[in-house]
């Protein structure tokens, strides 16, 4: 599903934030990708969601090398792996509904449609009662919820989730990890999550690949947190 072979990352001012990544995770796996600050998790992703690009390697998503992709494929790309956030980036003035259509909207997808997907997927992240609620109206789980449900709405293959549970009180991120695992285990995705949790990392048991100055130092079933 995702494939990294030899990958070199180099910013203008010659940090190498990404040394040589060869790295492979599979269609429906969950991943977790932890490394200290400044390990190279978020160039990482940045790399995937093809934000970035790389100074040496290759990176295929879905089969689709990424040296291949021209201009206008890239919406249709970026469709295909939903993004979650650590702040939310919610849209204040929109309700629960309207900030999760809003996503298919902008890309042009049906009212009819719309209509029957944005609330099965509400249903799915347990916010069906919230639609008309405004986002300062949620607790920050439940804003994380959103974000979920909207990354979740185009019916991508991947799901990414950078530091998700980073603003969350435990009890509430264990909710949050309950439910990405959820849409793994029960929708087939294959989910990346970057954390710094340790707690989570020991307790999920999933895979862990251990980032270190810009290096797969660990890759491990059911492994601990070793960064």
């Amino acid at each position: 599903m995702i494939y990294l072979e030899n990958i070199v990352k180099e910013f203008p001012n010659k940090t190498r934030a990404l040394n040589g990544i060869n790295l492979h995770i599979k269609p429906k796996e969950f991943a977790i990708i932890v490394g200290r600050s400044g390990a190279g998790k978020s160039t990482l992703i940045q790399l995937i969601t093809k934000q970035e690009e790389p100074t040496k390697g290759n990176i295929y998503v879905g089969g689709i090398n990424y040296k291949e992709l021209r201009k206008g494929d890239l919406p249709y790309i970026r469709r295909k792996i939903g993004v979650v956030f650590q702040d939310f980036k919610l849209l204040p003035k929109k309700t629960v509904y309207e900030n999760v259509s809003y996503a298919l909207e902008v890309s042009g997808v049906k009212s009819s449609e719309i209509k029957s997907r944005v609330p099965k997927i509400l249903d799915i992240v347990g916010l069906a009662n919230k639609a008309k609620n405004f986002p300062n109206e949620l607790s920050g789980g439940e804003q994380q919820r959103v974000a979920i449900a909207r990354a979740l709405v185009h019916q991508p293959k991947i799901l990414i989730a950078d530091e998700p549970t980073g603003n969350l009180d435990p009890k509430t991120a264990w909710g949050i990890m309950d439910l990405l695992m959820k849409i793994n285990e029960q929708g087939g995705r294959t989910v990346v999550l970057t954390t710094h949790n340790k707690e989570i990392v020991d307790k999920v048991k999933k895979r862990v690949i251990t980032i270190k100055n810009g290096k797969v130092v660990s890759d491990q079933q059911g492994g601990g947190y070793t960064a």
